[in-house]
């Protein structure tokens, strides 16, 4: 399965409306293919600038490292390496990057959320990974 225009639409609408709900602040989502490659973004009216890049960042790093950024982070203080070691500027180990597998358990791409507390971020992306599963 590849993530389509609708159902990437779809998972940036879903995290907005969480946001929206449960955090009453405003972020920016990215979607991205298995590949890395955008998809679908959204920016929330007041958004810290500094998240547009930060979003695209973490759904990148999930998708291109093949785990959550998170874990990508734990990887790189367990091996005492930096992440310009991969030779490749856009990784980030900061939370709310997830990698999004269908229900098959293949990797399909990755999202990311920037904007809100670390914590907080994630637990948007994590509902997307959940979302898209179902789909």
């Amino acid at each position: 399965m590849e993530i389509s225009l609708q159902v990437a639409q779809d998972l940036v609408s879903k995290a907005i409306e969480k946001a929206t709900i449960e955090f009453n602040a405003p972020i920016c989502v990215a979607v991205c293919d298995k590949y890395g490659f955008l998809i679908a973004f959204g920016r929330m009216d007041g958004a810290p600038v500094r998240s547009i890049e930060l979003s695209q960042g973490k759904a990148y790093t999930a998708a291109r490292m093949g785990v959550d950024t998170d874990a990508f982070l734990e990887r790189l203080h367990r091996e005492n390496v930096p992440a310009s070691y991969f030779c490749d500027q856009r990784l980030t180990g900061l939370p709310g990057g997830t990698v999004l597998k269908d229900a098959a358990g293949n990797m399909v791409g990755g999202a990311g959320i920037s904007g809100l507390k670390p914590q907080e971020d994630l637990a948007i992306a994590n509902m997307m990974a959940k979302r898209i599963k179902d789909i």
